[in-house]
């Protein structure tokens, strides 16, 4: 008799594991609280226009890597998905200047020794490790602690470079990288697509993702991808069931049961699988006593924290001059939530014609929030909602004369479709404290990899990207997988 596992999320990290472990003769269900599946990788529609919650890059893009295979074998890539493949990774714009950090390395080290000849040492240092860290990959083929000594000497081959690029930032944050260059300019410029108290090798990476043309957009946005996942799943014999969102996981002993429904059924399983936000899993799957160590440190030492984001998303009328990737500009200052805000960025999606009917354009505006701000935004939600619609219509009428005065071409052509908060992804996705990518360490401090084992249950594993670094698409593929690998691997199944 087929072994059936029940998965609790179907987010991208639930529904890989889901194929993965439908393809290797489970019988698997996913329980998803939400109405349409793919967590937040989603999107929706407001007007006709398109908002996407989630893709500014998907790393995994080139062919030929493991993670690109993982993404077609869920559905993510391949068959008749196109590509847009991005000239740049953002530019800022100040007093007449631009800095751009494009996909052709070249271009972006003579533009920045042009604006900035007095930085030359730091630039071509800066350029070069960029260069070296074009061969990064994220491993997905089994779980880190199972990996043999062949597994770390593949693995080092194809990354030889990348420890010295480590040690180089070692200790440095986003913002310790930047005031390392003299030019102003540059020095904003480092420090808005990533938080800058990230470590600086967070930043080297994303941007070498891009720069090696891994690192591109699948048309269509985030809502389509994850459908696409969720049609491979079922048409795998895999069951999806939406509106279904968990009370809490049955446990007798050290055995899971099942997973008990917030109506009150209970689902029964031979193994379980938490692919939720981890703050949500140990506050109300299962007690906190179950956290794994590392998952612990991260929640309570204080050298780990998230950011999240206050949203805006416009409708278009007409031509405008705004490019297909993100950019940067200044504008006069404001405050949302806690934090004070003088450059702003716009996120344009004219490259994906689907996201707009024609002759109009969608643009979105991301400011990002800490911690602090997500307890303001939720307290001003739970207290009075109609104060807190009430205050991000007006952050977005604020944002848009903003942008109106930078652009003056679109004056009066801005229509507002959407707002969201940090206290949107809590309520949506159970995200602790509205963050929407996993903990960020402190430059001083190590990033933490959790295993996904839950000591003291032995048919209980965990997902997402809680798990590993600073989270995102990748690493929550890349742990469902690793969920799937050691229920296959414990019932003597190859995936």
């Amino acid at each position: 008799m087929k072994r059936k596992v029940i998965i609790i999320g179907g987010g991208i990290s639930g529904m890989t594991a889901g194929i993965y472990l439908q393809k290797a003769g489970f019988d698997t269900v996913i329980l998803e609280k939400n109405a349409v599946p793919g967590g937040e990788c989603t999107g929706w529609k407001r007007e006709g226009f398109v908002i996407d919650n989630c893709f500014h890059w998907l790393t995994g893009t080139k062919e030929g890597s493991d993670l690109n295979e993982l993404w077609k074998e869920i559905g993510m890539l391949g068959g008749d998905v196109d590509i847009y493949h991005k000239d740049e990774f953002y530019s800022y714009t100040s007093d007449g200047k631009t800095v751009t950090f494009w996909r052709d390395l070249e271009r972006t080290k003579a533009e920045l020794l042009e604006l900035a000849p007095e930085d030359r040492e730091n630039i071509e240092a800066f350029i070069e490790n960029v260069r070296k860290v074009e061969s990064m990959t994220v491993p997905v083929e089994k779980p880190f602690d199972k990996m043999g000594l062949k597994d770390y000497v593949k693995m080092g081959a194809s990354m030889k470079d990348i420890p010295a690029v480590q040690k180089a930032y070692k200790g440095m944050s986003i913002d310790d990288l930047a005031n390392t260059f003299k030019n102003p300019v540059i020095r904003r410029a480092l420090c808005l697509m990533i938080p800058p108290k990230s470590p600086a090798f967070s930043f080297i990476a994303s941007y070498a993702t891009i720069t090696a043309g891994n690192g591109d957009i699948p048309l269509g946005g985030s809502l389509a991808a994850s459908l696409r996942i969720a049609s491979k799943y079922e048409s795998l014999g895999g069951k999806l069931v939406k509106n279904a969102p968990v009370k809490e996981i049955l446990i007798e002993g050290d055995i899971a049961k099942g997973a008990v429904l917030e109506n009150g059924e209970t689902i029964e399983g031979d193994y379980v699988i938490a692919a939720t936000d981890a703050g949500h899993i140990f506050t109300k799957l299962l007690p906190e006593s179950y956290m794994p160590k590392s998952l612990g440190r991260e929640f309570k030492s204080g050298n780990y924290s998230v950011f999240s984001g206050f949203h805006a998303a416009f409708a278009v009328d007409g031509e405008h001059r705004f490019g297909q990737e993100s950019e940067f500009f200044d504008a006069e200052e404001m405050m949302v939530a806690g934090t004070k805000v003088n450059i702003f960025g716009i996120k344009c999606y004219d490259y994906d014609r689907s996201f707009a009917p024609e002759g109009k354009s969608v643009i979105q505006v991301q400011i990002v929030q800490s911690e602090n701000d997500y307890e303001y935004w939720r307290s001003l939600r739970d207290s009075s909602p109609e104060e807190y619609n009430k205050k991000k219509h007006e952050l977005a009428d604020e944002i848009r004369e903003r942008i109106e005065k930078s652009f003056p071409e679109v004056a009066g052509k801005l229509r507002l479709l959407d707002t969201w908060t940090p206290a949107t992804y809590q309520r949506y996705c159970n995200a602790y404290n509205g963050a929407y990518m996993a903990f960020v360490a402190d430059k001083n401090v190590k990033s933490v990899r959790t295993k996904g084992t839950v000591k003291r249950l032995k048919n209980v594993f965990l997902a997402g990207q809680w798990l590993m670094g600073q989270g995102g698409l990748p690493v929550a593929a890349a742990m469902g997988r690793f969920a799937a690998w050691r229920i296959a691997d414990k019932e003597k199944v190859s995936l």
